[in-house]
């Protein structure tokens, strides 16, 4: 579990009524994946793209989009463009964006959570590039939260 609050390189979408936030290396894929929850999910919008701000408020994780940014999202080949976004949203999820050979298969209960501004939350590791990245999420928030998204 690492501790991060502040500004964060990351991005955040909110599906339905849950915030996720995607983390992993410049390159790793997070834009993309939050342009294949947008396409997927019908209830998704952008959070942020790039950055995160990350605070703790109420005992809940808060993402919001920094000023600058708001509502940009990078598709890369075609430049940046402005889509609806929502911010603040309470995280429910957070994705970590790793080389397949760093994800745990079968992880260990310490590794299904991660702690960001003081607190717990959920996580899944994802493998840079899985054709079902985005099924995973919905699967994850499904299974973290036991209420259906797909």
């Amino acid at each position: 579990m690492t501790a991060e609050s502040g500004t964060i390189h990351a991005s955040a979408v909110a599906i339905a009524d849950r915030g996720v936030v995607i983390r992993g290396r410049s390159g790793s894929g997070k834009s993309a994946l939050v342009l294949s929850l947008l396409t997927l999910a019908t209830q998704a919008m952008l959070v942020a793209d790039d950055r995160v701000l990350l605070s703790a408020q109420g005992g809940r994780l808060l993402a919001a989009a920094p000023a600058v940014l708001a509502g940009k999202l990078e598709i890369r080949g075609l430049g940046i463009v402005q889509r609806p976004y929502v911010s603040p949203v309470a995280v429910d999820l957070v994705v970590d964006l790793l080389p397949l050979a760093e994800c745990p298969r079968l992880p260990e209960q310490h590794e299904l959570e991660a702690a960001l501004a003081g607190i717990v939350v959920p996580r899944v590791f994802i493998a840079v590039g899985a054709a079902d990245a985005p099924f995973r999420v919905l699967a994850a928030l499904s299974l973290f939260h036991n209420k259906s998204l797909i």
